[in-house]
């Protein structure tokens, strides 16, 4: 479907996988910002293409990609095995779990399933790998984020280089806070964005409406909520497969402890790791604590890009063949996002 878009549509997709502003009449001040850089296009024209591009299911959705850790609950990767002859009912048990956010299939002789599990309750987590334990006769490995180096997931197309477009500052001026917990009123206006903003000239206002309160709250709430880590950017956010990205690979390596954080900064700067992390290892089973998640548009440019992972890592520790592997995804078995609904009225209840 790339192959499909015109140089206009590129453009967007390049400026604002983030940085949108966060305005009353967003699309005006965004559609200025491109005509800055050479791209004619008016308020009208962009609202139109991000519409098209939403239809044609290029996005996957127009709005606030809200962080779920951030405003409660706690989500955990998980690997498993499952037996060949019988993989696709043990994916069908685990998929039944309404806790279960994503899972995929993967290149592993042994750990050949992995699934995210999202909770309100921390507690939730032990209880549902037990059940999840008794009901496939598999032990589960549990492999929660220790440290976050860098979460990302933008996917840049060839075409304008409009990528250092950032509109985030065009919004009103607000204090961030402390406040892990959410408000009532917050609470609504999370569970109405959650799946993105209406594609209309006046977003916010639209939501405003729905939620019954006024749209000066709602464009400081989400700034706030942007400058503290709740919102972890505001744009359009692609359907990496349809943009062409259809390697997916998650590479993991056995970084020496004392290295891990120096490891972490190093490899968060490449702009094609879209996610970076510490895990915990599991000794006889996964000898890795360090997890880069890597997607390329054929298998050579994701290799290519394994290989740079691999170089800057050489720069740091002395990486021998048996301290890295590379899991490429085979399947998607659930993929329903994160339960930011459970999680947030949780977090409302215990303010």
């Amino acid at each position: 479907m790339s192959e499909d878009l015109g140089t206009v549509d590129r453009a967007v997709l390049n400026a604002f996988q983030g940085g949108f502003p966060v305005v009353e009449r967003p699309f005006e001040p965004a559609a200025a910002a491109l005509a800055d850089h050479g791209v004619d296009i008016d308020a009208d024209e962009l609202l139109a293409r991000v519409q098209d591009l939403d239809e044609a299911g290029v996005l996957t959705r127009f709005g606030a990609l809200i962080n779920a850790e951030a405003i409660g609950g706690t989500a955990t990767l998980v690997a498993t095995h499952a037996p060949e002859d019988s993989y696709d009912d043990h994916a069908e048990l685990i998929n039944a779990h309404p806790e279960v956010a994503h899972n995929y299939e993967r290149e592993h002789p042994h750990l050949n399933m992995w699934f995210v599990l999202s909770v309100a309750d921390e507690d939730r987590v032990d209880e549902v790998l037990a059940e999840i334990e008794a009901e496939t006769g598999e032990e589960t490995y549990n492999l929660p984020k220790q440290q976050e180096f860098h979460v990302g997931a933008k996917f840049p197309v060839e075409g304008p280089q409009t990528q250092d477009i950032d509109c985030s500052d065009l919004g009103p001026d607000v204090t961030p806070t402390e406040q892990r917990s959410l408000t009532a009123d917050e609470l609504d206006l999370v569970l109405a964005i959650q799946d993105g903003l209406p594609i209309t000239a006046t977003p916010y206002a639209d939501v405003a409406e729905e939620i019954g309160t006024d749209v000066e709250w709602v464009l400081e709430t989400i700034q706030r909520f942007n400058e503290e880590g709740k919102v972890r950017r505001v744009g359009v956010i692609p359907n990496h497969y349809a943009l062409g990205y259809s390697e997916n690979g998650m590479t993991v390596w056995d970084v020496p402890d004392d290295k891990i954080d120096e490891v972490g900064q190093a490899i968060a700067e490449f702009d094609f790791v879209t996610h970076c992390y510490e895990r915990p290892r599991h000794d006889g089973v996964w000898p890795y604590n360090f997890f880069a998640m890597t997607h390329g548009r054929s298998e050579t440019e994701s290799q290519e890009r394994i290989q740079q992972v691999r170089d800057r890592m050489a720069d740091h520790w002395d990486v021998a063949d048996e301290d890295w592997d590379t899991l490429f995804s085979t399947r998607i078995l659930k993929k329903t996002g994160i339960r930011l609904d459970e999680r947030a009225r949780q977090n409302a209840e215990t303010a």
